[in-house]
Parts: structure tokens; sequence; C-alpha cells
């Protein structure tokens, strides 16, 4: 099963980097600091998160991580997902990158592999179908999976979420569950080694910020205007 999703080389002059990971990796965290540290290198960044990212996607987010809906089924959440990005890939992710700008995106398509395709055993070409549809042949350039060991995860995020529950639906899922969306990402990493890059995030958050730097700065250097994010209505992924 191939996770290849072909793009038009061009059709956007910015650069798309995605991080992923378990809920209490820290993604989020870094996501956050790298962004800071580039606008301070003296780039122009977009930060989005998913599901989210727009005011509609906001709305969606809110049925998807909600505790009180544990009766929704693993294909309405996938498409739920897919709508949220969607609307965040055209009214969001797509201007921002044909304005030249670094986009850093909180999960992407990778998420819905891993979470629904693998851990909702959903299976992967369902999961890029929709991604087909749906994310208009957008691709990211980059992906730094923020990488933990399940326990830990989860620890960490049950000690967010006793202070917030609101979006706490998915992370109140069995520990198996949460091994397979881990088992997933390493599929991706071992599929993809040139675009998915795991960092290892099992020490302080300045220590993994670091390793996150290494991977962004090497991959600067290379990058060339014929790597640049790009989207096509007509792609096929």
């Amino acid at each position: 099963m191939s996770t290849t999703r072909a793009a038009n080389p061009g059709a956007a002059k910015g650069w798309f980097i995605t991080f992923e990971g378990l809920d209490g990796s820290g993604k989020s965290t870094q996501a956050r600091v790298l962004a800071d540290r580039l606008r301070k290198e003296g780039y122009t960044v977009y930060e989005t998160v998913e599901p989210g990212g727009t005011p509609i996607g906001q709305q969606i987010r809110r049925i998807l991580l909600d505790p009180a809906n544990q009766d929704l089924g693993a294909i309405p959440e996938l498409l739920l997902m897919f709508a949220s990005r969607a609307q965040n890939v055209e009214q969001a992710i797509l201007p921002a990158l044909a304005e030249g700008k670094i986009v850093i995106a909180d999960r992407f398509t990778d998420s819905s592999i891993v979470y629904q395709g693998s851990a909702r055993g959903l299976g992967w070409d369902v999961v890029l179908e929709l991604d087909r549809i749906a994310c208009r042949g957008l691709k990211p350039n980059l992906t730094l999976c923020i990488d933990v060991d399940t326990a830990t995860a989860l620890s960490r995020a049950r000690a967010r979420n006793n202070t917030n529950r609101q979006e706490a639906r998915i992370d109140e899922q069995a520990a198996e569950f949460h091994q397979k969306v881990r088992e997933g990402y390493l599929e991706l990493a071992r599929r993809e080694p040139a675009r998915f890059r795991l960092i290892d995030g099992s020490g302080d958050e300045q220590a993994t910020a670091a390793k996150v730097w290494d991977q962004v700065q090497t991959w600067l250097r290379h990058a060339s205007p014929s790597r640049a994010a790009s989207s096509s209505p007509s792609a096929n992924r």
C-alpha cells in the first residue's frame, strides 16, 4: 500500500511543514517554538492547527473532541476531520503558501492515516482517497513527528485534561488504540524517510526543540524552489 501523493511542483511559493505525534508528545509546543525561531531568522510564518484552523474548522473541532460524543463512529469521525481540513486548505493554507509564507500545521493528513486508518481500522487507502479530494494535491514538504512512548504521552495528555476536559474524547481511548497510532507513525517514517522525520521527544522542551531545529535547518539548506509545497485540483494522490 503506497502513501505516495503526487502534486504539481511550482504551484505554490511557500513551504509546508507539519508536526505529528501522539497527544501528549509535545508536538504543539514544538510547532510554536519552531514558528518563533523561524520568525527570528527572518521568515514569514503562518501557523495553523487541525482539526480547526478556521472558524468553521473550530466548530467541527468541538464536535470531534468533545468527550460527550463517544458514540461518534469511525467513518463520521474521518469525514468530519476532512471537512475541517478541506476548509483549512482552501481558506487558509493555500493562500498563505501562495504568498510565499512558511506554513506550520499542528497535524495534517498523516494524523488521519494513523488515527482513523490504522487505529480505527478504516485502512490507509480510504484516508488517502479522501485526502485526494479534500486537500487538492497538497502535501507537506517536511513532517516532524515528535516520538515518545505511549505511556508517557498518555500520562501527559491526561494530566492536561484534568484541567480541560473539553477536548478529551480521543485521549480517553484505550492504551491499545494509542499504541496502534504510534505504530502507524513509525510505519510512515519507514515508508517516507525523505519527508517524514522522527524526533525523539523523551527529553525536555529545550532538548527536543534543538533536535527539531537541527532537522529544519538542514532541510532548509537543501531546499529549492522545485521542492516547494504544491497543489493542483486535478493532482492525483
